[in-house]
């Protein structure tokens, strides 16, 4: 491996090469991704990798990346392939006049990387909390043991305000269902590791809080996310908790439908984005 403390610094971040792990900073400079500033720094293990990338960028640059074994990073396990390509705090972007040094530290961390495939744990260091965010009908708070949501009366529904405000133990959840805020219907669900059935919609389901309107964003909720997913799994593992599928009403599938076609003719949902987000509403007839 190159020497201990070798640094190469890119736009956005620097990676610096330790005997058995890379140390990401994060620049806080106006022009990073907020995500990547909440980060601040992250410590990745050799052992959390599986290989590196070196390909072109746009605009004269370079893209070293390196490549994370699935179930390695909480993180990453939390975005679901959710986050974009310009939000991938694996990415280091450097101008296309260093890469040949770029080459020369992808082949020694390549030489170092001995495993492949999905981690058995997380690896990685979840962010560190306390976490909270504001979502648009609650407050989310995680003390490390705990994650509670306060309702607002602006934004919760009727059967929240019902509920109550919510508090849940780690010991009692299964896992973390994230929903990007920069999507349809972005929500934060808190799966419960009895597997107890829950509201299909986030908005009728006390174990959710639902993103929107400015609330929500990545760089907050994700980590979040991130945090209470790896409190869960430290617990031991637990079998696979997914949401139950629940028909929804015909009525409210074609009310949703038609609110997702105004969002497309607006230009705030890609052609993308509503094709897929269309597929899965008519799934849930």
């Amino acid at each position: 491996m190159s020497r201990m403390g070798d640094v190469l610094a890119g736009f956005h971040a620097a990676w610096e090469f330790e005997s058995d792990s890379v140390l990401i900073r994060y620049e806080r400079g106006i022009r990073t991704p907020k995500l990547f500033q909440a980060l601040g720094e992250r410590r990745v293990p050799l052992e959390a990798l599986q290989g590196v990338t070196l390909t072109p960028g746009k605009r004269g640059t370079v893209v070293l990346r390196a490549q994370v074994r699935p179930g390695a990073d909480p993180l990453l396990e939390a975005a679901d392939g959710q986050l974009k390509e310009n939000g991938d705090p694996y990415r280091l972007v450097l101008p296309a006049a260093r890469e040949t040094l770029a080459e020369y530290y992808a082949d020694e961390l390549r030489a170092q990387l001995t495993e492949s495939g999905p981690a058995e744990r997380f690896l990685v260091a979840a962010p560190s909390g306390p976490q909270s965010f504001k979502a648009y009908d609650a407050k989310a708070s995680f003390d490390g043991t705990t994650v509670r949501f306060r309702w607002f009366w602006t934004g919760a529904s009727s059967e929240k305000w019902k509920a109550g405000d919510q508090s849940f133990p780690v010991a009692e959840l299964g896992g973390v269902e994230w929903r990007s805020p920069e999507l349809f219907e972005g929500y934060l669900r808190l799966l419960r590791r009895d597997g107890a059935e829950q509201p299909a919609q986030a908005d009728q389901d006390p174990a959710a809080v639902v993103f929107g309107l400015g609330y929500g964003p990545v760089h907050e909720s994700l980590p979040f996310a991130a945090s209470v997913l790896a409190a869960v799994r430290e617990r031991g593992p637990v079998a696979a908790v997914v949401a139950a599928h629940r028909r929804r009403d015909p009525a409210d599938i074609a009310e949703r439908i038609r609110h997702l076609g105004e969002l497309h003719q607006a230009g705030l949902v890609t052609d993308e984005e509503f094709s897929v987000k269309k597929a899965e509403l008519l799934a849930e007839l």
